[in-house]
């Protein structure tokens, strides 16, 4: 049997056991600091990165276009062959297409998203196709963005444009199949839309050829920034060849610098439109062939203020 502590003993046993307990207790504060004190540094350098980030992409500098796209358009000739255009450079102005006289000269803004585009090409696209092999119009697609806020937050108008132009430049003799297998596979509003790897499979569905770049410049949505600057331009400057005319809407169709005031579904009178305008350039009128009859449509997509 041990023996009895004194009570001197027995305070200076409790004063250690209350030193050692409060030691502990220290140690233990010690530790949550570090922990808390690690953790708030780690959330700031965090921060830090994602600031860094947004500020990297906010004053990063707008790249060149996209090559054969120098008027913000890829301009399709007889057989389906594009005129060739160098890049616009970074920041540069694009370089409106010369208007001519002895052809005709339609031009198409056009978004991927927007159904209305899809009625248009459906119903004019054999017009537009005859025309192009015949050799007697050209064809200047440009793709533009005004429905992202239609593919539920996946930009698809973006991408779906910034792949168009990923053709034009790699492939340019190939865009217009491409245009037409985007339209045949076009998603519906409010809808995620296609992904960038769905794009690439319907361009080689088309037969374009990707062995060039294009499928790489597809899913890395390299030409998005030039889109929106396209975008913008398009919907707030007046169309080079026209007299105040903006592209605020989807589709907006020129011939020959002036604008197609009919139903997007009337290939009669669209077809009516083309020959009519083709009549003031010669001072000559032509009998349209025939054509479906017209069909009424909702109105073109409007472009949301930038």
């Amino acid at each position: 049997m041990s023996e009895k502590l004194t009570k001197n003993e027995r305070r200076a046993q409790a004063r250690e056991q209350a030193r050692a307990m409060q030691e502990q207790r220290r140690r233990r504060e010690r530790v949550r600091r570090g922990l808390t004190i690690g953790g708030i540094v780690l959330a700031a350098v965090a921060i830090v990165a994602i600031v860094a980030v947004v500020i990297v992409n906010s004053i990063r500098p707008a790249g060149p276009g996209p090559e054969n796209m120098a008027s913000n358009g890829i301009v399709i000739g007889q057989d389906f062959v594009a005129e060739r255009t160098p890049a616009t450079p970074a920041e540069g102005e694009p370089t409106p297409t010369e208007p001519r006289q002895d052809i005709v000269q339609i031009e198409i803004y056009q978004d991927y998203m927007c159904p209305v585009c899809g009625t248009f090409d459906e119903a004019n696209r054999a017009t537009l196709e005859q025309l192009l092999s015949s050799g007697a119009a050209t064809v200047e697609v440009h793709p533009i963005s005004i429905l992202d806020r239609a593919s539920l937050g996946t930009k698809y108008s973006t991408r779906s444009a910034s792949a168009a132009a990923c053709v034009a430049e790699h492939a340019p003799d190939d865009f217009w199949a491409f245009n037409s297998a985007m339209y045949d596979n076009q998603p519906a509003e409010q809808s995620s839309g296609l992904t960038n790897d769905e794009i690439v499979g319907v361009a080689e569905g088309a037969g374009v050829d990707m062995s060039t770049g294009a499928a790489e410049c597809i899913r890395e949505g390299r030409f998005m920034s030039w889109v929106e600057d396209a975008t913008v331009r398009a919907g707030t400057q007046p169309l080079p060849g026209t007299e105040g005319v903006v592209a605020d809407r989807t589709p907006t169709v020129l011939v020959n610098g002036q604008k197609y005031p009919g139903s997007p579904a009337d290939a009669a009178g669209f077809q009516a439109f083309i020959t009519a305008t083709a009549g003031q350039l010669t001072g000559e009128s032509a009998e349209p062939t025939e054509t479906p009859a017209p069909t009424e449509t909702p109105a073109p997509s409007e472009t949301p203020a930038p």
